[in-house]
């Protein structure tokens, strides 16, 4: 905060317009910490969520199935949506990290413009690799599977938004496969099961959304038969 907010000038007398300037924003920030806006469960909205010294802005997503201690959320740069926070965000580590775990502890409340100057971005500094958060992305793996537990990914599903989605795809892949696992890759048992979704590796996962699944399995299988 001293930083953040230190007057340049150090000579007595009336405040120039810039320091004005500085002391409004430092009263502003200063009243939207000990007076947060309380945000509303189940819905859409940018929240105010600590990591580590600092403040970033944060979107939720409503629907999560984790109950009240975890949501999940997006980091967002603070100027958010302007052009160049898109560029300044990835230059910075904003962008790209995919919906994130957080726990509820963690929320100040709703997101004021007031906290910019307490984020990352505002002290020129890139997000930490850690911010303390897992992923909440979520995927289906199929796998190949040889008797001594070789084998590898026959196809990957995601992301999904919540767990539960991506259980039902695959228990609907697995019924598919039931009883005629052998027969589908001589030599390999094929399974579906739920997993973590890789964002760093999202060019390799098939979307699932609006895709008939079965069909895709069929072409995964077909691909690796022919």
């Amino acid at each position: 905060m001293k930083r953040l907010f230190h007057r340049r000038g150090n000579a007595p007398g009336a405040l120039t317009p810039d320091d004005q300037a500085v002391i409004d924003q430092f009263r502003a920030t200063l009243a939207a910490v000990r007076n947060p806006q309380p945000c509303t469960a189940g819905r859409t909205q940018s929240v105010a969520v600590r990591i580590g010294p600092f403040v970033e802005r944060a979107q939720t997503r409503p629907g999560d199935d984790h109950g009240p201690d975890l949501i999940a959320v997006a980091l967002v740069h603070p100027d958010t949506p302007h052009a160049a926070a898109y560029l300044h965000g990835r230059q910075l580590g904003y962008t790209d990290r995919g919906w994130l775990r957080c726990e509820t502890t963690a929320i100040l409340g709703a997101w004021q413009p007031a906290y910019a100057t307490l984020t990352h971005a505002a002290a020129g500094l890139p997000l930490p690799g850690d911010v303390g958060m897992a992923p909440a992305h979520y995927g289906v793996h199929v796998e190949a599977r040889r008797s001594d537990n070789t084998g590898y990914t026959l196809l990957r599903l995601g992301p999904y938004t919540q767990t539960w989605l991506a259980s039902r795809d695959a228990d609907r892949l697995n019924t598919e496969l039931e009883g005629r696992a052998a027969l589908v890759m001589p030599g390999f048992t094929v399974t579906a099961k739920d997993a973590v979704f890789h964002v760093s590796d999202h060019d390799s996962y098939a979307d699932p959304h609006d895709a008939d699944i079965a069909a895709l399995l069929a072409d995964a299988i077909a691909g690796v038969s022919a």
